[in-house]
């Protein structure tokens, strides 16, 4: 028997899940900023600086942007650090890596871009002052390793920052769903000429962990205080956990 997990609404071997999350990622590459703007209303960008100045990054910090897609993090990360200070780019998805060390030269900001598994990090223990994941915690496949092994990189007093959907506030929720399961999927197939790809995101962002839920999995994975912040009633959800020892 082999295990199971899920992919969006799907059940699929585990070994499976990162194949087709790959598949959605690699599709979606090229427009992912764009469709970010359009179901956002751009307000994806002010959830990120958000979480930038919740971070507590100071110039000469080293940084570790897990999962960092198109790189809007890791560009605004560098600016804290300064020249003193490091930035990691990661990403599992080759297309979605490219595209943001691409746009990142092009803008003149210089950072390690390195592709690996958010579940087997290549880092040493406690070697980052700050690692965030945004956008990225709810598509992999054992979210407690991954949670660990971003605890294991930070240094004691390091912070990680996860920025993710989450669970709406409840009055919302039948409008949330009426955009999540209706509009989503139509801008896909005009913007993208990818429906499928937004669908699952929807899909996927239902099968994420509540607030509360995540909070205690951080918890768990070894960090010795979480705190979260209900950004746009709840949409999104930015938790700050410290290592404490």
């Amino acid at each position: 028997m082999t295990d199971k997990t899920h992919f969006g609404f799907q059940t699929v071997e585990e070994h499976e899940k990162a194949r087709k999350v790959g598949e959605v990622f690699h599709s979606v590459a090229r427009k992912y900023d764009l469709m970010n703007d359009v179901m956002s209303a751009g307000l994806h960008r002010t959830w990120k600086r958000f979480a930038v100045e919740i971070s507590g990054v100071k110039a000469g910090d080293r940084v570790l942007d897990v999962a960092g897609g198109s790189g809007d993090l890791s560009r605004l990360f560098s600016r804290k650090v300064g020249s003193e200070g490091t930035v990691v780019l990661t990403d599992i998805n080759a297309s979605m890596l490219g595209v943001g060390r691409d746009r990142l030269m092009d803008e003149g900001v210089a950072v390690p871009a390195l592709q690996c598994d958010a579940e087997k990090l290549p880092f040493p223990d406690q070697h980052f002052d700050c690692v965030i994941v945004a956008f990225g915690l709810r598509n992999m496949t054992h979210k407690d390793r991954a949670l660990a092994e971003m605890q294991r990189v930070l240094k004691t007093g390091g912070r990680l920052l996860v920025l993710e959907f989450s669970q709406v506030w409840k009055p919302l929720a039948p409008l949330y769903d009426a955009y999540s399961f209706k509009l989503l999927p139509l801008m896909g197939k005009l913007l993208a000429q990818d429906a499928a790809s937004y669908q699952y995101l929807a899909e996927s962002i239902r099968m994420h962990p509540d607030q509360e839920t995540l909070k205690q999995m951080m918890l768990d994975a070894g960090f010795g205080k979480v705190d979260y912040y209900n950004l746009s009633a709840g949409v999104v959800a930015l938790h700050k956990g410290w290592k404490t020892a």
